[in-house]
Parts: C-alpha cells; sequence; structure tokens
C-alpha cells in the first residue's frame, strides 16, 4: 500500500475525479481518496512494478487537474496540521475590506444610509456609481481567484465541482455587471435615459463579491471544523516525547527518542513519559495507560513488565530494554491504524459517492433550464439570471461529501482515546450491525492464565501452612500451576522453605525434602504412591474437577497435607459486559477448545446457559461455527487473534482482545488494546453512534440540496418566496458547517456509558446472498453445535506427537495453543492423560518445528508419528 498527498481538492466531486483518474492506471488494484485529509491510499497488483506505477499514477494525477505526491513521515504528520484555516482567514479578511465599501456604495442608501450625490442620477453620475462597484468587487475576485482557477480546470478536464459552481455563479453575476455598464455606456451615447436608469439599477457586482465572500467564510469555518475532526489524532502525536535517557557505558546520556535503538537500556524517572515501547529490567513503578487504553487506573511495572511509548510513569524510577522503536511503537501503530481507517471508505459513503459524481453536472444542466424557462414564462433577464445563479451557488456537493468521512475521522479517534482501534471504516460501520457475539474462552472471558481458587488443609496442615509448603516446592518447577502457586503465596505474604532432593516426575508430580521430612504434590494418583487419601479429600477434588478447577494434592511426611484447586478464572469484567452486550440486543454465545464440562461451567458463571456454551471445537471448526451462525445474523468474534484467526477473519467483524502491543493483527478488525471484555459493547455503542451521526449529516445533506435546489430555481415563487444569489450563497456556506459540526458532537460520546442501552431500532443493511434474519433481542435463542467435520480448510494429515510433562488441563491448553500459532496446523487435539497432541495439518509442518514449539514451553517430545 501507498499513501499519496493530494492537492487542489475542494469537494467530492474532485476526489472522485481522482479516484476515477487512479482507478484506470494499470498495476492499481484499488484506490480510495480522503477528501478529509487530502490523501489518497493506492494497493498494486502483485505484478505490478511500484516505480513505474507510481509515476503512472502522479501523470493520471496531473491530468485529472490536481497534484500528487508520495506522502512521507513529515507529510503524514503536516497533513494533520490545520494550515488551511490561517489561510482562509486572510482571504476572509482582505475580502471583507472590499465588500463592507462595496455593500455601502451599492445598497446602503436603501437603509437610509447617506452617499455622495456624485453616486446619484444619470449620466456621468451612473459611470461613476457603477465603475465604483466595479473597482471593489474585481479585487474580491481576485483575492478569491482559487474558485476560478479549481473550477476553470474542472471544465477543462470535464470533472467539474463545487468550485465550478461557484466560479459560474459570481461569474455570470461579474458578467452581467459588466453587460450593464455596456448597456449605461449605449445609453449615454444615445441620450437614452430611461436605459440609463434601468441598468444602473441592476447591477450584480454586489452578488459576485458576496458570493465569492460567503463562499470563503463557510469554506473558513468548514476547514475550522474539519481540523478539530483530527484533535483526537494529533493528541495521540503530541503525547510521544522528543527525548530519551539512555544508559550507555554506564552513564545517563540524552538523545533524540529517534536515536533510540532496539536493545538499548533507557530510564524513566517519576513524571516522565516512556519515550518507545520495551521491557522492564530494574525498578518498580505504576505507570498510567490510559494515552492507550482509556483506562485512568495505573498499571503496576515490575521486572518483567512490557511497557509502552508515550505512558507516563507515576512514582518510581524504570530501567527498560528498548523492543520497539520509532514507526513499530504501539503509539505510532494506534495512530497509523486511525489514519488509514479515516483514509478508507465506509459502505455508507458509496451513496453519497454515486451522488456526488453526477451532483455538478446536474445542478449546472437545472441552473440552464432555470433561467431558459423563466425567459420562456416571459419573466425578465435579470430574474431569470437571478434564479440560474441561485441554483449554482445553493447546491452543495460538499455536505454530501463530508457526511461520512467526518464522522467516521472523529470516530476512530474517539475509539483510539480508549483503547478501541477500528482498523477500517466499514468495520467502523459493520460492529454496530452485530446480532450475535462468539467469545472465545480462554484469555477472552477468562484471564488465560491459572490462579490458586480454592485451598483446603487437613486437622494437621493449616491452609496457610500448606500453601506456605506448596510453594517451595513449586519453586524449582516451570510448570503453569506452579506460577500460579507461588504467585498466591506471595500475594499473601508467606514465606517458603527451600526444597532439597527435588525431583520432577513427568505429568504425574513433584517431591523434595524439607527439614528431612519428604513433601510431594500432584494429581492424585501420584499422591496416592506417598499416602493415602482420605474420602473428604477426594470428594473436594472430585467436586473442583466438576467445576472446571485442577485439584493439586499434596502430602507430608507419608501422610496427607491438602488439596489446592488452581483454575483459569473468570475475569471480573466478564460477566457485566455479557449483560451489556445482552441489553444491547446481541446473542452472545461461548465457543472453546476445552472440554465440556469446564466450559458449561464457565458459561453459567458468566450467565450462559448450555444452549449458549460450544465446547471442543478446533479452530477450523470455530470458522464452520461462524459460517453456521452468519445464516442467522451477522457475526462477531472475539478472540486472542492467534489460534481464532479462521474464525475472526470469516465473521463480518473480527475483534481481537488484549492484543497489547500487537495492535495490528492481521486477522482482525478491530483491536482491543485492553484485555477487557467490557470493550466489545463499548465498541458496538461506538460503531452505532458513528452510524446514526453519518445517516443524519446524509439526511440533511439530500434533504438541504432536494428542499433548497427547487427554492432556488424560483418553483415557490408564486407563494411569494424566492432567493436572491446572496442568500443561496449563505445557505451553501452553513450547509457543510452543519454536518462537520454535527460529527464533532461525537467527541462527548462515552462509549462505555450504558445508561442508554437498547437493541438496534435500525436493522443492517441487506447482504449478498440473501437477508439475515433478526437475532432474539433477549440474547436468548439457543444455538446448536455444527457438523464437527465441517472445516474450510483442505486436511493433508494429521500427526501424533508423543509428550511428557503434561499433567492437567492447563497443560493441554499451553501446548495446544503453542502448536495452533504454527502456520499450516488447523487444530490440536492434546490429552494430558494419555501424553500425546494429535496435530491436523493443511499442508506439510516439519517434525522439527512442531517439536520446537512444544518443547519451548518446557514440555518434552519424545516421538510424532505421521
Amino acid at each position: 500500500m501507498q499513501r499519496y498527498d493530494i492537492t487542489g481538492m475542494s469537494c467530492a466531486a474532485c476526489a472522485g475525479h481522482v479516484e476515477k483518474a487512479v482507478a484506470a492506471v494499470p498495476g492499481v488494484a484499488s484506490v480510495t481518496v480522503s477528501l478529509l485529509t487530502n490523501s489518497m491510499q493506492v494497493d498494486y497488483t502483485p505484478d505490478a512494478d511500484p516505480d513505474a506505477t507510481a509515476k503512472r499514477i502522479l501523470r493520471a494525477v496531473d491530468a485529472a487537474g490536481y497534484g500528487a505526491s508520495p506522502a512521507t513521515a513529515e507529510s503524514e504528520s503536516a497533513e494533520l496540521e490545520d494550515t488551511e484555516t490561517p489561510r482562509l482567514k486572510k482571504r476572509l479578511i482582505a475580502s471583507l475590506c472590499f465588500l463592507v465599501p462595496l455593500m455601502y456604495v451599492s445598497m446602503g442608501h436603501m437603509i437610509g444610509l447617506p452617499l455622495g450625490s456624485v453616486f446619484h442620477g444619470g449620466g456621468w453620475h451612473a459611470i461613476l456609481y457603477a465603475g465604483t462597484q466595479l473597482a471593489l468587487t474585481l479585487p474580491v475576485c481576485w483575492i478569491n481567484r482559487a474558485f476560478f482557477i479549481s473550477g476553470w480546470k474542472g471544465v477543462k478536464t470535464r470533472a467539474p465541482g463545487m468550485d465550478t459552481l461557484v466560479a459560474l455563479g459570481a461569474g455570470a453575476s461579474l458578467a452581467y455587471g459588466l453587460f450593464a455598464i455596456v448597456m449605461i455606456c449605449i445609453g449615454l451615447s444615445s441620450g437614452n435615459d430611461d436605459l440609463v436608469m434601468q441598468y444602473r439599477h441592476d447591477l450584480y457586482f454586489e452578488s459576485a463579491a458576496m458570493i465569492l465572500t460567503l463562499i470563503t467564510v463557510g469554506k473558513t469555518l468548514e476547514a475550522y471544523s474539519k481540523g478539530k475532526t483530527t484533535d483526537a489524532l494529533k493528541s495521540l502525536m503530541k503525547l510521544t516525547p522528543q527525548t530519551a535517557c539512555v544508559l550507555r557505558d554506564g552513564e545517563q546520556v540524552t538523545v533524540p527518542v529517534s536515536e533510540v535503538a532496539v536493545g538499548d537500556l533507557f530510564l524513566v524517572r517519576p513524571g516522565e513519559s516512556i519515550p518507545v515501547d520495551g521491557t522492564v529490567t530494574e525498578g518498580l513503578s505504576s505507570v498510567n495507560e490510559a494515552a492507550l487504553t482509556g483506562e485512568s487506573m495505573p498499571v503496576d511495572k515490575f521486572p518483567g513488565s512490557p511497557v509502552s511509548a508515550a505512558t507516563i510513569n507515576q512514582n518510581g524510577a524504570l530501567t527498560c530494554r528498548a523492543e520497539r522503536v520509532g514507526q513499530d511503537t504501539t503509539l505510532s501503530q494506534v495512530i497509523r491504524l486511525v489514519r488509514d481507517a479515516a483514509a478508507t471508505k465506509a459502505p455508507l459513503a458509496k451513496t453519497a459517492d454515486k451522488v456526488s459524481g453526477i451532483f455538478v453536472p446536474t445542478v449546472i444542466c437545472i441552473a440552464a433550464a432555470t433561467f431558459l424557462i423563466w425567459l420562456l414564462l416571459g419573466q425578465t433577464f435579470t430574474f431569470a439570471l437571478a434564479r440560474g445563479i441561485s441554483v449554482l451557488v445553493i447546491s452543495c456537493p460538499c455536505a454530501l461529501g463530508l457526511a461520512t468521512p467526518v464522522a467516521i475521522m472523529v470516530g476512530s479517534g474517539v475509539g483510539a482515546k480508549n483503547g478501541i482501534l477500528f482498523k477500517t471504516a466499514a468495520s467502523l460501520e459493520t460492529t454496530g450491525y452485530t446480532d450475535t457475539v462468539l467469545l472465545d474462552k480462554t484469555g477472552t472471558v477468562t484471564t488465560g492464565e491459572p490462579s490458586v481458587v480454592r485451598i483446603i488443609g487437613t486437622r494437621n496442615v493449616p491452609e496457610k501452612f500448606l500453601l506456605s509448603m506448596a510453594a517451595g516446592l513449586e519453586l524449582r518447577s516451570e510448570h503453569p500451576l506452579a506460577r500460579a502457586i507461588l504467585q498466591r503465596a506471595d500475594t499473601d505474604k508467606l514465606s517458603y522453605a527451600t526444597v532439597s532432593d527435588f525431583t520432577a516426575v513427568p505429568g504425574k508430580g513433584l517431591q523434595g525434602k524439607v527439614a528431612g521430612k519428604v513433601i510431594a504434590g500432584g494429581n492424585a494418583d501420584f499422591i496416592s504412591t506417598h499416602c493415602t487419601l482420605p474420602d473428604d479429600l477426594m470428594q473436594a477434588g472430585a467436586e473442583m474437577s466438576r467445576d472446571g478447577i485442577t485439584p493439586l494434592y499434596f502430602s507430608l511426611a507419608g501422610r496427607p497435607a491438602g488439596v489446592i484447586g488452581v483454575a483459569d478464572v473468570v475475569k471480573p469484567t466478564s460477566k457485566p459486559a455479557i449483560d451489556q452486550m445482552r441489553a444491547l440486543g446481541l446473542q452472545v454465545v461461548l465457543l472453546t477448545g476445552d472440554n465440556t464440562a469446564t466450559a458449561r461451567h464457565i458459561g453459567a458463571m458468566v450467565g450462559l446457559d448450555a444452549d449458549h456454551v460450544i465446547a471442543g471445537v478446533l479452530p477450523a471448526g470455530k470458522e464452520a461455527e461462524v459460517r453456521r451462525l452468519q445464516k442467522q445474523g451477522r457475526v462477531a468474534m472475539v478472540g486472542d487473534g492467534i489460534n481464532d484467526a479462521p474464525a475472526l477473519t470469516r465473521a463480518e467483524t473480527g475483534i481481537a482482545i488484549g492484543a497489547g502491543a500487537d495492535v495490528a493483527l492481521d486477522a482482525a478488525d478491530v483491536v482491543l488494546v485492553r484485555s477487557d471484555l467490557a470493550d466489545v459493547p463499548a465498541a458496538v455503542r461506538l460503531s452505532r453512534a458513528v452510524v446514526r451521526n453519518i445517516h443524519q449529516n446524509l439526511f440533511w445533506a439530500f434533504f438541504y440540496n432536494a428542499v433548497c435546489i427547487p427554492l432556488a430555481a424560483g418553483v415557490f415563487t408564486g407563494l411569494g418566496i424566492t432567493l436572491n444569489p446572496m442568500i443561496a450563497s449563505a445557505a451553501m456556506s452553513l450547509s457543510s458547517v452543519c454536518v462537520v459540526t454535527n460529527a464533532l458532537r461525537l467527541n462527548t460520546f462515552d462509549p462505555r456509558s450504558a445508561a442508554h442501552d437498547a437493541p438496534p431500532k435500525r436493522k443492517a443493511p441487506v447482504r449478498a446472498p440473501a437477508a439475515a434474519p433478526a437475532a432474539c433481542p433477549t440474547g436468548s435463542c439457543p444455538v446448536q453445535p455444527a457438523e464437527t467435520n465441517d472445516t474450510t480448510e483442505e486436511v493433508i494429515m494429521n500427526k501424533t506427537i508423543h509428550i511428557e510433562g503434561m499433567m492437567c488441563g492447563h497443560c493441554e491448553a499451553t501446548v495446544k495453543k503453542a502448536l495452533e500459532a504454527l502456520d499450516g496446523v488447523t487444530g490440536a487435539a492434546v490429552s494430558h492423560e494419555a501424553g500425546t497432541a494429535v496435530v491436523t495439518l493443511s499442508r506439510d509442518v516439519a517434525d522439527a518445528d512442531l517439536k520446537a514449539a512444544v518443547e519451548a514451553k518446557d514440555y518434552t517430545v519424545t516421538g510424532i508419528d505421521a
């Protein structure tokens, strides 16, 4: 994809002409032009020569009457700066300096203002009166010559735009004024005083100057408002620190951020912004990440924690290692996504584009017809001319062209400020049309990390002592469950002794000695070799298993010590978020590869009954479920963007949650930077608000033109209602301002407020090949699993990997995720009991790659069978 800066565009018709010209260039696959940012995005075909195609594109844009240049980092930053408003302000002030005296001379006497006697009467007084108005009008025309230059280019290239309409209206008024001066001269030379006085009162110079000035007023207000639409993006860009304190040769050196390299160590003091993305190597602090996530609560940071550019270190000094710099930082990716989304077009924009393409030629034809019809009906030339000019200057293609992009730009900016990133304008529109939301379980509804949820000791071993003993044993282990126990012990501030003679039995458990006493921990079979487990502990473990909790049994000196339950816990925000989705009229379905018992237990915890839980589904199966539910309506798939990629791609809206620094996930349409399910209903709310705003803008644009053009043409003259060109130009100026101002209201929208949640009143547009039936408004429609053999990829082979070291469901999940992240692996069925992982492949994947993926997670591969 290549970005270009475009110059010379003034309305939606201009953008359409540029698109049409570039789309015809060989080697161009697609092109989108943004009137809002005066930029163009071009995708090349695979066989295109980029350099040759770029040259052809520049020539095509130039031939169309506009300017183009490849975008640079500097120009992309500059395009957000409002340079147009100051320039238009100067034009407006200069125009007013001549317009005010012109209006005084031409119309002041009508409201009783004194006018010198030299301007009254016929003869040379009439010539002086007309000449003075011409002398004051010509500077206004020169100051606003851009209208005439751009308008003439439009005529020359047979691609007229708004400037063509303005130039025709003002030019016709000026031409008629010159004609009137000629007629005054003829009257003077022939002694016809009646002819002199007739044309003395029919000068149209003030109309020409007023049209140009009022249009400039409108363009100034429009430019100012358009500048405000990028405020969110500009505020993000201003967050990036300009310098960084880098540690080099043991010394602190302050350098520009652009000179920070990957691997550099940098120091961030309290109150400073973090310059680049990295990982904490030393220090403890809390960091305000509101700039990226919209979350006001600070996040604790310690060695190993990731940090992002533009976030603010609050209370402790941190030493970090740079990992992403320059355009690779999270902030840069966010800015790029918002800019790219604003440069794309939403489906709603297609209607406006079609109308804009024929709008200006149609208006010119209507204006000409209006002029001729009034002449044929017996009206004076002056009356007919006034009606034709009014039609030209009241019509507004800009309102049509701005209706969608300004709302998209503001909405994208609001989303970015709240950690909700829409990758395209289409995704910003279609998210609000969602009927069904499919939720991946691990990492989406749950934390994705095991945590201690239950501790049951014995009469001789209290719970705290059991946890302390278990932490000492697990200290030497790299198992995910070990980390959960250690984290709980640290949270409870418990101390634990070092274990000697440590031994790990793959797939079973651990054992060691403390003060000469043997302690052991693991599954029931393993602990049964050390002691006899009492019925109450066995029953407690069985209950944990039914609830989706992994029980870990412990013994001390040959006697049972208790059981600790570890589980992937539900996020605190998951149930409220699902309740909010239902309030929005969405059907919610939990979709997971875990076993049915665990999935249903998690579903029950978040308020989903068994009919809305689908378990044991491989990635290809998830994609099949998406396709099946698309028969009922539009589907949004929410997942982590790795093993859920097929389903994310298949769904109308793929939502990647908790992406962190990976904001440019290819499979997702929407990226939620925070690992919070509450941002899903927030994204739906924001999308619906933007679509409502676009509908309002389009309605106003169509309604305005549909009413005002007939009004300006004199259709209601019989009712005594007419518009002179000056009022028409004022109305045209305000129409675009109204559209942009309405879009700016989105800046006050809070996507996380559920105060006005309700099912949508407006149905989504019908999509091919058939219309989708509406989803159940209460989210209670039952769903049934699709056929398990329904896949989207041709299966070439299966391989069975024999693995040692797995001992629970968390081990299975870890191995499963590692394997399914490999390109070519469409699914993995992992069993810790059998010690195997059966992988389904869409192409041949080397055994070495499969083995490396598993062993990277600290498990041992003993063999692979084809």
